[in-house]
């Protein structure tokens, strides 16, 4: 199985050896890839929609992996039992439902050893989410696919350092591993917001002028997360030297 470079990115994040569940599996790939190649021992592949879950399971069939993967009918978590999952996976969501679905299927989540998430809306929600819920992200990557940007971030219960705003935006494991594609995207918006601002800062409409100072905003973020991973690539050339 080929897999795209968003969900080879997902698979790798999965610890390997136990057993994961799959939220909104689609076509049911990432369990399918992960029991297949001995990452994952089980796999319960859930999708809220009968559709999906239909193609998944021709999928499942089509490997001969009927007996180690199950299918289930699931809003979120629900269909899971605390315990079932030692990984948990959810991605292709919008953040604001991910956190939905952790929050109602909280009992369940405590359980679960670890989680790999892909929000795919609002990723400084889900990371203030996560660090003020107990949640701490322990890795996290940042892939271009198919002209698209992708978060994936490795979650694990357990207190979360104190967040910086640039953290929330941009990703402190990202930052201060200076991620060469996250390092890419900054410059690329950088390059965006200043073409931007000077026909906003010269429009005598409020609602440009409001406009221009979100953009200001976001500039400044943008150099500091761009300053934040040049002095990390600094300590790791030093780091090599000796």
């Amino acid at each position: 199985m080929i897999l795209s470079k968003r969900l080879l990115t997902i698979a790798s994040l999965v610890p390997p050896g136990g057993r994961i569940a799959d939220v909104g599996t689609d076509h049911g790939y990432i369990p399918i890839y992960l029991v297949k190649n001995g990452v994952a021992k089980s796999a319960i592949a859930m999708d809220v929609r009968s559709g999906p879950l239909s193609r998944a399971a021709e999928h499942v069939e089509e490997y001969g992996l009927s007996d180690r993967i199950e299918l289930r009918l699931s809003d979120g978590l629900n269909a899971l039992s605390a315990g079932e999952a030692d990984t948990v996976v959810i991605s292709g969501l919008g953040g604001p439902l991910m956190v939905d679905i952790l929050e109602r299927g909280k009992q369940t989540a405590d359980a679960v050893d670890c989680f790999v998430l892909s929000p795919q809306s609002d990723i400084p929600g889900v990371r203030i989410f996560l660090r003020e819920n107990d949640y701490r992200i322990e890795r996290e990557a940042f892939v271009l696919d198919d002209g698209k940007y992708y978060t994936v971030m490795q979650v694990f219960h357990g207190e979360s350092r104190p967040g910086r705003i640039v953290d929330d935006l941009y990703g402190r494991d990202l930052l201060d591993r200076a991620d060469p594609v996250l390092g890419e995207f900054l410059q690329k918006q950088r390059e965006r917001c200043e073409r931007l601002l000077p026909g906003l800062l010269t429009s005598p409409k409020e609602e440009t002028r409001r406009r221009a100072r979100e953009v200001e905003e976001e500039l400044s973020f943008i150099r500091q997360a761009q300053r934040i991973m040049e002095e990390a690539k600094r300590d790791a050339e030093e780091r090599q030297r000796y």
